[in-house]
Order: structure tokens, then sequence, then C-alpha cells
């Protein structure tokens, strides 16, 4: 983990006093110093199966979750443990144990359909854990699996239906994995060996007949087909035949342990370790540590205040969150790369908008990284707004920086003129001319000061004012020079300062045209990156619906060589509901990220004040859809 965290033991991640379920805030707080992506496996059955064992071994451990050994439930409510993923350094492990389903001493067995579905929402690989053989009473005890569609919604859209939602359900499911413990059968069908996947397919397909008890078996069997594209399936043998060993597992050493029940446990952990998917959200939006402690209190609250759990809702609940974290990540650094970078006062006011093009480029990839299902922008907008008042900040401290030196180099430089004037030194014949000799020699002097700064010709400009009336005083009081030569030289001071002024002014106006190069470059670079985001996100999600299509159309077609044609055309409008979501989607429905783009540039032109026409940036960014 991140910050080296590793837990030593599990703990209650949420509570279950079998009257309502509680997030465990102490377990919040660990996940919240995972920084890192999560692992998540859940593992779910009923109670008394050896789920405990299984998860302990995940954990590199014989011991941790409580195994028990009488027929009472140890487990209550879900227990987590956060362990370093054996095989992805830069992954966490995380394992959540469930209480055993169909505990006769609960009070309310509707937490058992709340704890399957949490197992469901909560993990990346979901364990179902029975006993003997996968038959009709396994699937029956697995009915839990046919409440999810009624437990969980995909959208929080009031206009919302059944199919949109299922059809979604692909989307963000688990892997499925089914363990079967002490096994007794032989892997064969029609007297051929089968593997362990085949024996769960060959479970899971239709029994035909419309009698209760064929259509209560196929329940459970479609939902897990339809729900649960990648599916996997693990036997394990007795792990031994001596009883004392059976209700003491956790301190029976391995070589007491029969070989076989050995390497099915370690061929389970390798699968896990090895194929176990980074949890993940929709539009491939990644769960870290924090993030999944954020899911578990919005799913538990939901739950504990009468709801049904919402995966858009909650995403949304993460995002603003997440997205508000991302905005400070993105000024800090903006404002700490700035302070490096930037060596006060600059030069010229181009090169430090240069280094604050640079640097906000950074932070917007940092707040674009960290970011994500950002509403209307909103949260960028901010950004915007705080680099812009970052800039500013910068912009004055530059100029304020410049002048105070400018001021003390002057002071210094010119420390012998000025007491020279006071000394007299030019009030005698010929001292205007010392007397701008000597001036012309401050400026010469100031002109060779290395990084004055932005504020270097206003400083000098005030210096030469406020030497004005003592140089028409010493033009006037020099008797080496006639009336005419006096006349000129004051006509000419008034010409080099009418100059000196309009070089102030056109400087002046070409820093506002930089500044205003710069807003411009500043909407563009939060558009073009906004673009790219867009059109990333697009590709994901274009390529989770054509997963969903895939994975639908194969369902379909199994039906129908299964012999249920009804069943099969029942899913044509699933299927038509995604054709018609990818069609939606696709790059040639390009038009509706340059409606966003125009939207949000309209928005940062009133914030950055550019006046530059929003849409011909736009119209630049619709050509390159074209050239694609």
């Amino acid at each position: 983990m991140a910050s080296g965290l590793k837990m030593s033991a599990p703990i209650c991640l949420v509570e279950n006093n079998n009257q309502q379920l509680m997030v465990n805030q102490e377990a919040i707080q660990i996940l919240e110093k995972i920084s890192q992506p999560v692992v998540v496996v859940a593992i779910v059955g009923l109670y008394r199966t050896g789920k405990s064992y299984l998860m302990n071994r995940l954990a590199g451990q014989n011991c941790g979750f409580p195994l028990g050994s009488t027929i009472q439930s140890e487990t209550k409510g879900i227990w987590m443990w956060c362990v370093p993923h054996p095989t992805k350094p830069k992954r966490t492990l995380v394992l959540l144990d469930t209480e055993g389903l169909g505990d006769v001493e609960k009070g309310d067995p509707k937490n058992d359909s709340w704890i399957f579905a949490l197992a469901v929402l909560l993990s990346s690989t979901f364990v179902y854990n029975s006993m003997s053989s996968i038959n009709y009473q396994a699937l029956e005890q697995l009915y839990y699996v046919t409440e999810l569609t009624e437990l969980i919604r995909a959208k929080s859209s009031s206009n919302h239906d059944e199919i949109e939602d299922s059809t979604e359900f692909v989307s963000f499911f688990p892997d499925f994995v089914w363990t079967v413990r002490d096994f007794t059968l032989e892997l064969k069908f029609d007297g051929r060996p089968i593997t362990e996947d085949q024996y769960l397919e060959n479970a899971l397909k239709l029994i035909k007949g419309k009698n209760p008890k064929a259509e209560k078996s196929n329940q459970p069997k479609e939902c897990i087909r339809t729900f649960f594209p990648k599916r996997k399936c693990f036997v394990f043998y007795w792990p031994t035949n001596d009883k004392e060993h059976l209700a003491k597992i956790e301190n029976v050493s391995e070589d007491q342990l029969d070989p076989k029940f050995q390497q099915q446990t370690n061929n389970f952990c390798s699968y896990i370790y090895t194929h176990a998917k980074t949890k993940t959200l929709r539009e491939g939006i990644v769960v870290t540590g924090n993030r999944l402690g954020t899911l578990v209190a919005t799913y538990v609250d939901t739950i504990a205040s009468g709801s049904v759990p919402c995966l858009e809702n909650a995403v949304t609940t993460l995002a603003q969150r997440e997205n508000s974290a991302a905005v400070q990540k993105a000024a800090h650094h903006y404002s700490e790369q700035m302070a490096q970078r930037v060596e006060l006062p600059t030069d010229t006011l181009q090169e430090l908008l240069e280094v604050h093009a640079t640097c906000e480029r950074e932070a917007i990839a940092v707040f674009m990284e960290h970011s994500f299902k950002d509403e209307n922008q909103e949260f960028q907008k901010e950004l915007v707004k705080i680099i812009e008042e970052k800039k500013k900040y910068f912009l004055l401290k530059n100029e304020e920086t410049s002048e105070k030196y400018c001021q003390d180099e002057l002071n210094k430089i010119s420390k012998v003129l000025l007491e020279s004037i006071l000394a007299g030194t030019f009030s005698v014949s010929g001292g205007h001319k010392l007397y701008m000799e000597a001036r012309e020699n401050v400026e010469q002097v100031y002109l060779q000061v290395p990084r004055k700064g932005v504020k270097a010709g206003d400083v000098f400009q005030r210096f030469l004012l406020s030497q004005a009336p003592t140089e028409k005083s010493i033009l006037q009081a020099d008797k080496a020079l006639t009336d005419g030569e006096k006349a000129i030289a004051e006509e000419r001071a008034k010409k080099e300062a009418a100059e000196r002024e309009q070089e102030l002014s056109r400087q002046k106006l070409q820093e506002q045209q930089q500044r205003m190069e710069a807003q411009e470059k500043s909407l563009k670079e939060n558009m073009e990156q906004l673009k790219k985001k867009l059109e990333e996100e697009r590709e994901e999600l274009l390529k989770n619906q054509n997963i969903m299509l895939e994975h639908h159309l194969k369902v379909q077609k199994d039906l129908l060589e299964e012999g249920f044609k009804k069943k099969s055309e029942e899913m044509d409008a699933k299927i038509n509901h995604l054709k018609s979501m990818i069609d939606a989607t696709k790059e040639d429905n390009a038009p509706w990220i340059l409606k966003v783009l125009d939207v949000f540039g309209n928005g940062l032109n009133s914030v950055l004040s550019v006046g530059t026409s929003v849409g011909k940036i736009v119209k630049g960014f619709s050509s390159l859809f074209k050239r694609k």
C-alpha cells in the first residue's frame, strides 16, 4: 500500500445487528489511507461452509477471519482484510468475508439479501461458496442472485426501466467464481472427463419444461448467465478425513491435509492472484482504497435509509469528493511549480507568462488525471478561477518585486548625483552640461543592471520626472548658455520626455496584448485537455458497451441452441437498447462533445475575459474529429 499500511488481522467493515447495517468508521479510516488501486475479492455462501478458510489462504495465513467449529455462524456483517497484493506490487488486495447466508438465528432474513448485494457491488471478483455439488438444492440456495434487479439500480433517473438497469449490470458486475467444497463426484459428463468450468456451465444449462421446479431452478441460472459474463469454477475434495482436524483446520499443518485439497487450494489462490481484476466503475473509473471507503459508506447509508443502492448516485457522490480533491491537488501543483520555477522579478512579462502556461498545463493534467464525471465541468471551472487568481498574485508580486528592486538600485546609482545637486556642484557656469553628463551616467549604469523586470521603465521615468524641475532650474541659472540655447535645450528635454512616455505606453500595450494572448492560450489549453478526456471517456464507454453487447448476443445464441426460442427472442429488447446506446456513443456522433466544449468555452470566456470567439476554437476541434 502507498503508506506501507499492512493489517495484521481483519476488521469488521459493515456491522449487522440483525436490525440494521452500519459502517464501521475505523475500517473506513483504514481504507482512506490506501491510495493504491484495489483488487476486491468478496466471498458469500451458506454459513458453516468454510468461506473464511479460503479467505485466510488468500491473505497468506491460516488464521485471521474466524473459522468457528460449531453450527453457529462466526462472521457477522462483512469483515475486511487489506493485504499487499502478492503478485501486483502497485495494487492492494482487499478481502471481504461475509456472514453466512441462511443463518436461522437472524432476526431479519432480508439482511442476507443486502449482504449479498453489497458483496456484488463492492467486489471485482465475487466468490460463491457451496457444499458437495452444484445441484438443484445449491441453485435454490442461490436465489439471492434473482433479487439483484430489485436491490440494485444502475441509473438514478426517475424514468429508468428494468431493461436499462439489467442491461447495464454487466458493465459493473464482478467476475463470478463458484467454489464447491467437500466435492465427492467424478468430473465426468456422458462418460467423458470434463473440466471444472465445463461442470459449472453444464450445471447452468436451463431445464426445459414449465413445471414450477424447473422454472425455480432456471431463475438463478439465467441471472448468473446474464449478469456475470466471466465465470470460473473450483472444486475441493475433503481437506482431511480426520474429524478432529476438520474442527480445528486453522491449526492443522499442511502436511496433515490431503495433497489434492492442498493443490486445489493453491490453484484457487493462484487464479485469484493472477486473474482477479482491479475494481473499476463505469467508464473505466479505477477504485482506490479511499474510493472504496466512500462507496461502502454511500451504499450502506442508502440501504439504512430504506432506499435502493444506485450505482450512478454512488459514482456522483464519489465524484464530488474526488473532484474537489483534484482541484486542490492541481492548484497546489500550480503554486508549487510557479514558486520553484520563477525567480522574481522576471526580466519580461512574457517570461513569467510562459512559465505560467507550462505550470497551468501541468495543473490541468493533474486535475484531469484525478477527476471524473465532472458534470457541466463545474470543478474544472473552479480550477480555472483559482489558477487565474494565483496568476494575478504572481503578476502583482512580480511588479512589486521589480519596482522595489529597481528603486533600490536607482537610489544607490543616483546617490552621488543627488548629493552633488545639494552641494551646488551644478550651480556654476556650464553647470547644465555637467548635470546632463552626470544624469546620463546614472542612466547608463542603471541600464546595465541585470533582471530589473517589468517596472524598470516606470521607475526610471518617475526619477526623470522628479528631476525635471531641478534640471530646468540648473538650465535657467547657467550663464554659459544664451537664451536661444536654453530654449533649444528645454524643447529637447520636452521631446525626450514625450518619447519616453510614448515608449512606456507602447510597452504597456504590448504587455496588455501578451496578457490577452495568455488568456486565450489558457482557454485553448483547458478545452484541448477536456476534449482529450471526453474522447477517452467515450472510447472507454464504447468498449464497455460492445463487451455488454457481445455478452448478450452470446447469451441469446446459447438460449436458441438450447431450444429456448421464446426466451431468446425476449432478449431482443435488451440487445436493441444496447445497439442504440452504442450508436449514440460512436464517433460519428461527436457533436455532443463539441456541444460540451462550446458551453464550457463560453463559461470560461466570461471567467478569463478573453473576448475570443469560442466558436472558432470549437470548429478547430471539429476538424480534428473529421480527420480521424
